[in-house]
């Protein structure tokens, strides 16, 4: 071939291979641009998939501790209703053995000893039988601020009555119906040191602990039930007192 053929056929090839380098270059360009946003897009997707088990995780956590609550909500109702309704059936067995006791003593003084004299009745037991009952009846009614002015007229009118013990045995309990520590605290001090020897007496120690617990004061509480197991060691309400100390 001639020589100056050649020439202008070479320079036609390097034309070509000139404008061919950048269109090869641009479609390279635009393939890697595209596996950068596949693997961009991959790992968004990836990242999203674990915030959304990681918020399902957390949705069903929440789940399970709201149905926990409210379990131990259930429990706790439960718990409550069964205090409630304990201290309501020891609250109706004091009444009744009250009231049985009550009837027994009334019979005993109403009969004279054989050979005895009739000695003359500083009170009538009929009457004070009577404002007792009425008083007891306000609690049983749950109309405890009534059976509260009832029993403290009660004592201040039979001071030394056969069912003073009782009225103000009752008395404190009516205080502490309305939630006043304070003031059943004063009263069933009066059943522990005036009425020791009554049959009230251990009871009013065990309600008095009760009360000076709820009132803060631990260290009283726990003597009262010390002395009650000391003095009367045989009462059913020392069983409870000794229960009491061993928990603390």
């Amino acid at each position: 071939m001639r020589p100056h053929r050649i020439a202008p056929l070479v320079g036609a090839l390097l034309c070509c291979g000139l404008f061919a380098l950048p269109a090869q270059a641009g479609i390279f360009d635009d393939e890697e641009a595209r596996r950068q946003i596949g693997e961009l897009k991959a790992r968004t997707e990836a990242q999203f998939d674990l915030q959304a088990k990681a918020k399902l995780d957390l949705s069903n956590q929440i789940q399970q501790q709201a149905e926990e609550i409210s379990r131990l909500r259930g429990v706790v109702e439960t718990l409550l209703y069964e205090l409630d309704l304990a201290k309501k059936r020891q609250q109706d067995f004091y009444l009744d053995l009250d009231t049985r006791l009550r009837k027994f003593e009334t019979a005993a003084s109403a009969a004279p000893a054989e050979g005895a004299a009739a000695a003359p009745a500083a009170a009538d037991p009929a009457r004070e039988g009577q404002d007792y009952e009425a008083a007891l009846n306000f609690f049983k009614a749950g109309k405890y601020k009534e059976a509260a002015t009832a029993f403290a007229a009660f004592v201040q009118k039979y001071p030394d009555g056969q069912l003073a013990p009782n009225a103000q045995f009752w008395l404190g309990n009516a205080w502490y119906a309305q939630r006043d520590c304070k003031r059943a605290v004063e009263a069933q001090a009066v059943v522990t040191s005036r009425y020791a020897e009554s049959a009230k007496a251990p009871d009013a120690w065990l309600a008095l602990a009760t009360c000076q617990q709820e009132l803060g004061n631990a260290a009283a509480a726990k003597r009262s039930l010390e002395t009650l197991v000391a003095k009367y060691p045989k009462s059913p309400a020392a069983e409870a007192a000794q229960q009491r100390l061993k928990k603390k």
